[in-house]
């Protein structure tokens, strides 16, 4: 599966070769990309490419600290409907966990998480930033870049916070010293590993700008219903999509390939794989939906029959006595005419 990248991450990258003596326009066009596509916050670029395109610009004009560079250019507004959702949690922390579960929705290719300090400190934490897929080639100057936006990230959602120490995976890319003035903080390289170490007092401190709860609760069920986790098995994704769509829309493989960015064909093989396949996971869903609205719900047969995309109040019947051994009435019944269960004698 090809691993994506909203274009956004790399946005001002065109301005910051233009401004090293390069130019930007130029560069991006060998790569097939526009300073406009940087620009919008649905764009996506295959995250081989993104990687591609700061490597060379960092090659081609000698700026070895390009990667630094490009995160003292960005914000949080990169993030897209992320961002939104990010910073209107209660805590730093809180605000992080948000990003560790959709940071999906902007890069497929890495994790953020909260871990225990590499170094065993009391009191002290770690936010760590890991590339996740086999697929994808380790950029240095990617993971420079995505470390420095972490960074930046954590001094807006707190208001300014104490940077221990950071860790970087690789050897210096440049001087020392220019991370060591980036960062603020001592950093150790070739660690094995890209993390922020910090007092673990940070992720109890609140947000430093005023949040609105319902627009964060509107924007993470934007994000639930739209977007599905990529690093999740086919046989997941399949369900979710199809639970979403039941109902709304004719559920078809072809449909479903598309919203996963996949052939079908890829998809069928991917299933068969997990011992499954499209037609089973849908079988499987329309029978959950169907004993949900006919056991929790008084709504006419032949409406249920629709909303699970059956073609009448006949064919539910026939699907009921498959899935359950009964028909529709028969299970409305039961549900509502349960025994309650014996009780236990005592003593």
């Amino acid at each position: 599966m090809r691993m994506e990248i909203r274009a956004a991450a790399i946005r001002g990258i065109d301005r910051l070769i233009d401004d090293v003596g390069g130019d930007g326009a130029a560069l991006l066009a060998e790569f097939g990309v526009s300073p406009g596509d940087l620009d919008s916050d649905h764009g996506l670029l295959p995250t081989v490419t993104a990687g591609r395109i700061i490597r060379r610009a960092a090659k081609r004009l000698d700026r070895p600290d390009l990667g630094l560079r490009l995160a003292a250019y960005q914000d949080m507004s990169m993030l897209g409907p992320l961002a939104l959702a990010v910073g209107n949690c209660d805590t730093v922390g809180e605000g992080l966990d948000c990003a560790s579960r959709f940071l999906f929705v902007h890069n497929q290719g890495i994790r953020l998480s909260r871990t225990d300090d590499p170094e065993r400190y009391a009191g002290v934490g770690a936010v760590e930033y890991r590339m996740l897929h086999p697929d994808v080639p380790y950029e240095p100057q990617t993971i420079d870049a995505g470390l420095g936006m972490l960074h930046r990230n954590l001094i807006t959602m707190s208001g300014g916070y104490e940077l221990l120490g950071v860790h970087m995976p690789h050897p210096p890319l440049t001087d020392e010293s220019v991370y060591t003035d980036f960062f603020g903080a001592p950093v150790r390289f070739d660690t094995g590993r890209a993390l922020l170490r910090v007092p673990t007092k940070l992720f109890d401190r609140p947000m430093s700008t005023p949040v609105n709860p319902e627009l964060r609760r509107m924007v993470v069920e934007y994000l639930e219903a739209h977007y599905t986790d990529p690093r999740e098995s086919a046989t997941t994704m399949v369900r979710s999509a199809v639970g979403r769509a039941l109902g709304t829309v004719s559920v078809r493989i072809d449909l479903v390939a598309e919203w996963l960015h996949l052939h079908p064909r890829t998809l069928q093989r991917r299933l068969a794989q997990e011992g499954t396949s499209f037609q089973a996971i849908l079988d499987d869903v329309r029978k959950n939906a169907a004993h949900r609205l006919l056991t929790g719900t008084d709504m006419p047969f032949s409406q249920v029959a629709s909303l699970v995309e059956l073609a009448g109040q006949a064919a539910l019947t026939r699907a009921a006595r498959r899935w359950f051994g009964r028909t529709p009435t028969q299970v409305r019944h039961d549900a509502r005419h349960v025994s309650p269960a014996p009780r236990v004698a005592q003593g």
